[in-house]
């Protein structure tokens, strides 16, 4: 049996292999840290007030410009919230925004003065009449690209005491979510926010005296994003030219591919879905399903490499009677599956929506802001003991060699040191899995809070761009030598021996053969796990 090449390989060549990925793995993190600048940036707004005494309601092109030739007509302070329009531009002056930014979030903070007749009540709703434009030239009319009317609970706590004595000072209030855009496809944006009032209904009545809103604008930084678009072009012909040599060469052994070699090739076909650089049309065209396209992706890839490190120690851990059959693993890969509709579901109730509508947001209602906070912590719980779960799994792969290793028939020296290095070199591969494994999970819970700092209130988690790219190059690494390591070697254990060696061995060679080689399998370790239900 030829085996794979993890076997077959000489020890100096798989060392060179290994030092090969590893410079890569840093060049990887040097990439992100030397090169691209950090992944995200955030502008701070200080909304102008603009007086409206004609009521337009942003009907026809009557959009309030905060400077500029046509800016509107300011003023500082107000009595009579109906006749203001809070008017932002999007960007600074003399800027332009970009495609390459991929989206833009908007955070939204009021500036509200305490005073005693005017006090914030508990459980406030502030109710806001907002819309959003476009142009691509300052001498082009404004576009209207989405209006809505939306509600933020205030959640303000004034530190001082409630007296007259401190009546003009500022609660301090949390950071409110207000829009997200999925594609940066314009030059130019404008938000005008109005805050009607009507004593009848009870809207924005019990909310204190708004003086002031602050916006704060985060996009992706365009020079990461070219960095990360390079290296997914890279990456996307890397892994696909190793995945089709790696299955041509699977299909040309006799016997039928068994589970293990199934889902390596599973796994590179969901490394090269999220590696596919589509984002390219991203530059050129409106796409705002990008964003949730790319969490499709990346649940999908997620959901798959979580499962892979199941099957993999699974399939050493069964005897043969039990391995090569995907629905033994019901129990564990069935929470992975249901754990990424849950994901799917989630994002689909935000992002999904904003495709429709910027303005929403699962954060702005107290259920929705429950449920996304315990989405959190529980994906991060689960992601723990998902990872605590996988080193008792290769705690017993260990434990299972040791002791099928133990029965092995008595041989000579140099054919023991040969499955003494087989053994090792799988044992080193198991502990590169938890490694990598390790950092997904890492990647993972930071990503979740990072996504959701902003809604935290004071809890910032700061991603450096090495971290982004060096996980990621991580991923198609060990991919890359998964599906290398485990392909077919063309190369029999032997022979580079001398003849007389091998005359010597052949007593040795027909007791392995009977013992171990006639389970079907990549490697000779993969056989001696299984073999004890043959015996």
């Amino acid at each position: 049996m030829a085996g794979a090449i993890i076997e077959n390989m000489s020890t100096k060549k798989l060392v060179i292999v290994g030092v090969i990925l590893l410079l890569f793995q840093a060049f990887s993190f040097m990439v992100g840290g030397l090169i691209a600048p950090s992944p995200t940036t955030a502008v701070h707004y200080l909304a102008t007030k603009c007086v409206d005494t004609v009521k337009t309601h942003h009907k026809g092109s009557n959009w309030f410009m905060p400077w500029g030739p046509d800016q509107c007509s300011k003023i500082r302070d107000f009595d009579e919230a109906n006749n203001i329009v809070f008017a932002v531009h999007i960007p600074l002056p003399n800027r332009e925004m970009s495609a390459w930014f991929q989206f833009m979030l908007v955070i939204l903070q009021f500036d509200i003065a305490f005073r005693m007749q005017n006090q914030i009540e508990d459980g406030a709703l502030v109710t806001m009449d907002v819309g959003l434009a476009y142009r691509d030239s300052t001498l082009s009319e404004w576009t209207e690209m989405a209006h809505s009317t939306e509600h933020r609970k205030l959640s303000c706590n004034f530190t001082a005491t409630k007296t007259y004595e401190n009546e003009g000072r500022y609660y301090e209030c949390d950071l409110l979510p207000f829009m997200e855009v999925g594609s940066v496809a314009h030059k130019y944006y404008l938000l005008n926010i109005r805050l009607p009032v009507n004593e009848r209904k009870k809207v924005n009545i019990g909310i204190g005296e708004i003086k002031d809103i602050r916006l704060v604008s985060i996009h992706q930084n365009g020079g990461f994003t070219k960095v990360w678009f390079a290296m997914k072009t890279f990456l996307t012909p890397s892994v696909l030219i190793i995945m089709i040599w790696y299955w041509r060469r699977i299909t040309q052994m006799t016997r039928p591919p068994v589970l293990l070699e199934k889902i390596i090739f599973a796994l590179g076909i969901s490394m090269t879905f999220i590696n596919m650089p589509v984002e390219w049309f991203s530059v050129g065209f409106n796409w705002t399903w990008m964003l949730l396209f790319g969490d499709i992706r990346q649940g999908i890839f997620y959901a798959m490499l979580l499962s892979f490190w199941i099957v993999f120690c699974g399939e050493h851990l069964m005897d043969q009677t039990e391995r090569n059959r995907f629905s033994v693993y019901w129990k564990q890969v069935g929470p992975i599956v249901f754990g990424s509709f849950c994901l799917f579901i989630f994002d689909m109730c935000e992002r999904g929506v904003q495709l429709k509508n910027p303005f929403y947001s699962i954060w702005a209602s107290d259920v929705g802001t429950e449920l996304a906070m315990a989405f959190i912590i529980v994906a991060g719980i689960c992601a723990c003991l998902y990872f605590l779960f996988l080193c008792f799994m290769v705690f017993q792969v260990f434990r299972n060699i040791s002791g099928k290793r133990s029965s092995l028939p008595a041989m000579t020296k140099a054919r023991r040191l040969h499955y003494e290095g087989l053994i090792f070199r799988f044992k080193f591969l198991m502990l590169v899995t938890l490694a990598c494994a390790a950092m997904t999970v890492i990647f993972f819970i930071i990503s979740q809070v990072n996504e959701g700092h902003w809604h935290w209130g004071g809890y910032t988690v700061q991603v450096n761009s090495a971290f982004f790219t060096g996980i990621y190059g991580m991923w198609n690494l060990y991919v890359f030598a998964l599906m290398f390591l485990y392909a077919p070697s063309h190369k029999r254990y032997g022979d580079e021996q001398s003849s007389a060696d091998q005359a010597g061995n052949s007593g040795e060679d027909i007791q392995l053969t009977t013992t171990i080689t006639h389970v079907d399998g990549p490697t000779e370790i993969y056989k001696m796990t299984g073999k004890e239900a043959q015996e």
